[in-house]
């Protein structure tokens, strides 16, 4: 366990150096930063590496085996009922475990926190039952990607301007560390049971498909809803000019988060010991293991949102304001492209995923192509968002055209890599996104005297929608190299011709 852990850091720690060294050599640039807020940032650097790699080992051993036992199990039962209701309660659960959405709640004008975590929760657990009934029923996934996406832009026609930017960042949000490796690894599992040359394919699409329900769920509240001004809450920036008070910060979070990520997982828990009880799935060491996971997940998952709450989103925050209130605000752009690209390396989930897709395509997708191909649609999505925030373009003109390439690009790539596309089109936007990317957009919009409601908000969709785009490219990269040894073989003379040929030579 200590070789696996020690391995774990150093895998965090190449994560979150990037993003790290960017703001620092921002700092000491064009962006000086109080001494205070860069000591917050880099104490909550250091507990981002330490975090993210008790997460990481605390998913294999834990989130893994649970979501496989759970989706290779509700098949057996045989009884419709009974894998609806169980995969809605597990979606619903998960969803109000997600802490990125615990964030964006608390920053969302105008509607109360806990009707906006349940209206989310209850589009995500219907939507996971359509992800799960897909998977039963071998229903193409390109076929409902296309007709939910279209009810969700002609539903947006009907909708307030500041609810849409809202409902898109919903859905990203949603697919956060929890709710990723436990709804992939349930792919994995009901996959496994169907055995059939498809089976493979749709074990990605479910985290998918689970995006879909919080946009379609917002918008539908954004239409009858309409209590409250739209407002939004700022992110302050704490003055430190101690050591014992930059600590002192950090010990007051950590309580806070510890109860948060409690409240989270508690339910989880108590459902997969339901589980357990009623189908015995698990043996007893197994299920030794996935105790001791489920420790190591709650330590790192609380560690790491401390780091990322109290050090990341002030900093995130205040360098956007310093940016846009230089003489060179266009820098955000490029800046943006950049931070984007590093930025999407430190989210958690984004290595569940690509590790994922490395295992289920024997190699044939390594987790460097799935890295660098989401890093380049995080990059070109950030940029696409500070390009909101400089002109104040509505998000139309970008979420529209994104979606529809999209779409029809699921109909020339292998049906794999459809699944695998949507799928992190959600698992890019994390925490990584909500606590440092959002700040930096509302700070600098907040500079440049823009609306936040509808010009920052929406950077969370821009993340989720790119890689949507980049990953079914590589897809087609990846069909085109499998197809050209098929050329090969054809251009090459069968058995017959070759007797025939070496007859010829002989009578010669």
């Amino acid at each position: 366990m200590n070789k696996i852990l020690k391995e774990k850091l150093i895998e965090a720690l190449t994560s979150v150096l990037p993003i790290t060294l960017i703001v620092l050599l921002l700092s000491v640039t064009i962006a000086p930063m109080p001494i205070g807020t860069m000591a917050m940032f880099l104490f909550g650097a250091v507990m981002l590496v330490i975090g993210m790699a008790f997460f990481q080992l605390g998913t294999d051993v834990s989130m893994t085996p649970m979501g496989e036992g759970i989706g290779a199990q509700l098949p057996r039962t045989k009884n419709l009922f009974v894998i609806v209701l169980i995969t809605f309660v597990i979606g619903v659960l998960i969803t109000i475990a997600e802490p990125d959405l615990q964030v964006l709640a608390e920053q969302v004008p105008s509607i109360p926190n806990a009707m906006l975590i349940w209206t989310v929760a209850i589009g995500v657990g219907l939507f996971f039952v359509v992800a799960v009934l897909r998977t039963v029923f071998k229903i193409r996934l390109s076929i409902l990607l296309i007709v939910f996406y279209l009810v969700v832009l002609a539903l947006s026609f009907f909708v307030p301007n500041e609810f849409v930017p809202v409902a898109f960042d919903s859905g990203g949000v949603t697919t956060g560390p929890i709710t990723v490796p436990f709804i992939m690894a349930l792919g994995v599992g009901l996959a496994s049971i169907r055995g059939d040359r498809d089976a493979q394919d749709d074990s990605f699409g479910l985290v998918a498909l689970c995006s879909i329900g919080p946009i379609l769920a917002v918008l539908l509240l954004g239409i009858f809803y309409r209590d409250g001004d739209p407002h939004y809450t700022p992110v302050s920036v704490p003055e430190v000019d101690t050591t014992r008070q930059l600590a002192g910060l950090f010990v007051e979070g950590l309580p806070d988060y510890i109860h948060e990520v409690l409240t989270a997982l508690i339910p989880i828990i108590v459902f997969c010991a339901l589980f357990q009880l009623i189908f015995r799935r698990f043996h007893k060491i197994e299920m030794q293991k996935i105790g001791i996971g489920f420790v190591y997940t709650f330590a790192g998952l609380a560690i790491f949102l401390t780091g990322v709450n109290v050090g990341f989103m002030p900093a995130g925050h205040y360098l956007g304001q310093q940016l846009a209130d230089s003489a060179h605000s266009w820098i955000l752009l490029p800046l943006g492209v950049v931070i984007g690209f590093f930025l999407v390396i430190a989210e958690p989930a984004v290595h569940v995923l690509n590790r994922q897709v490395e295992t289920i395509t024997n190699g044939g997708i390594s987790q460097r192509a799935m890295m660098l191909s989401l890093s380049i649609g995080v990059a070109c999505s950030v940029g696409l968002a500070m390009m909101r925030v400089l002109t104040g373009i509505s998000i139309y003109w970008m979420v529209i055209p994104g979606y529809a390439i999209a779409l029809v690009l699921t109909i020339f790539v292998p049906k794999m890599f459809t699944g695998i596309a949507f799928d992190s089109g959600g698992v890019a936007s994390g925490p990584m996104t909500t606590t440092f990317l959002l700040p930096f957009a509302m700070g600098a919009c907040e500079a440049l005297g823009g609306n936040v409601l509808t010009d920052a908000f929406g950077v969370v969709a821009m993340v989720a929608m790119t890689p949507l785009l980049t990953i079914q490219v590589l897809g087609l990269i990846y069909k085109h190299k499998q197809t050209e040894p098929d050329e090969d073989a054809q251009a090459l003379p069968d058995e017959d011709e070759i007797i025939v040929l070496e007859e010829d030579e002989t009578n010669g």
